[in-house]
């Protein structure tokens, strides 16, 4: 009877890499370089693990140490063009990413990351050759999600928003939990958002979905905090317009005239002021379904320049409650503390909106290797 196959400690370390357990996988590679210096898939795989911990130079020194271990490694040299791109080393990253492809030709992986350098390289001239390969690669790997992404991608460099959102949904189909194709749909849905009914609803859905799926990945929150910011920064205009209305409805009280014209105005502000918030409330709630408000309420309130803004046009909606409540309180009270308020919320809209993109991450990208 055959002895059932027991796996080395380096098919070990491989099977506990793609189980998404790093750490562990590098232990067990470094156990088997202990007694191996010189095994370039063990480098290889030791520089993944080292990649995804967020450590890319010591990442990149095991893939050269792999590179010089065996030349011919295809694995080793994408991965280097990935780490050198990252680093923002695009002609020696597009070198790597080149000698890689060389040495597998009918293989999606070349092409994906070859492509990905391209775009990342921000030279607008190399952007049809990144689709061209990017397509390439989904002929060659149609059942992988992250070939149809990068499709996407280079589609979207290309301002095709049409193919970048074809081949995003394919992505999705694929694999349901790919955080950035999550991210990247509602990108474009929120582009649209003016255009289509329901696209905002989209984007903010896609965004929350792509958040739960990569915990550490501050791409889709930024996108959930500037989608709270706007918010509450489009009610503003509520609260501006509540200003002049109660000013307005309150000023003949204000001035001390009698009669029934007085009242009149005072009660035609009121109905005014409350249509307006309402009619935000409703637009509010419509926008935003029940399973997406605590989150948004949660990033909302672990944000700064949301806190400011909806702040400020808090206090302004209050002022104009009060003002129509106290009519008779004087120009103390509309214009003392009313005129203060109003600047208060253009000010603030622009400080921050500048202290949000202030808060921008900037996005890193994984390339797979073959």
């Amino acid at each position: 009877m055959t002895a059932p196959h027991q796996p080395s400690v380096l098919e070990r370390a491989e099977a506990l890499y793609d189980l998404g357990r790093p750490e562990q996988a590098a232990a067990l590679a470094g156990q088997h370089l202990a007694e191996h210096p010189d095994d370039a898939a063990a480098l290889a795989l030791l520089a993944r693990c080292l990649r995804r911990a967020g450590r890319p130079a010591e990442a990149l020194g095991y893939a050269d140490q792999a590179l010089r271990a065996d030349p011919e490694l295809p694995s080793a040299w994408l991965l280097r063009a990935e780490l050198l791109s990252n680093a923002r080393h695009f002609g020696p990253a597009e070198d790597s990413a080149r000698r890689g492809l060389a040495l597998i030709p009918q293989h999606w992986a070349g092409y994906h990351v070859l492509s990905s350098v391209l775009l990342a390289s921000g030279q607008r001239a190399r952007h049809p050759e990144a689709y061209a390969h990017a397509l390439r690669a989904v002929e060659l790997g149609p059942e992988e999600d992250t070939t149809h992404f990068q499709v996407g991608l280079a589609a979207y460099h290309l301002k095709d928003h049409a193919t970048a959102q074809r081949a995003y949904e394919q992505a999705l189909r694929l694999n349901p939990e790919n955080s950035e194709a999550h991210n990247n749909l509602s990108l474009l849905h929120l582009r649209r958002r003016w255009l289509r009914p329901g696209a905002w609803t989209k984007a903010a859905s896609g965004f929350v979905d792509s958040a739960a799926l990569d915990t550490e990945d501050r791409a889709a929150r930024y996108n959930l905090e500037t989608m709270a910011w706007g918010a509450a920064a489009g009610a503003r205009w509520v609260a501006l317009a509540g200003f002049l209305t109660a000013a307005v409805g309150s000023a003949p009280l204000r001035s001390g005239a009698t009669g029934s014209g007085p009242l009149v105005a005072e009660l035609v502000g009121v109905g005014v002021l409350v249509a307006l918030w309402t009619a935000w409330a409703l637009w509010t709630l419509r926008r935003v379904p029940p399973r997406l408000r605590r989150p948004l309420l949660l990033i909302a309130r672990g944000c700064p320049p949301v806190l400011w803004m909806g702040g400020a046009v808090a206090l302004l909606g209050l002022h104009s409650v009060l003002t129509l409540a106290l009519p008779r309180a004087g120009a103390e009270l509309v214009g003392g503390l009313g005129t203060p308020l109003f600047w208060a919320v253009v000010i603030t809209y622009w400080a921050s909106r500048t202290a949000l993109t202030r808060r921008a991450p900037h996005r890193r990208r994984a390339a797979p290797g073959p």
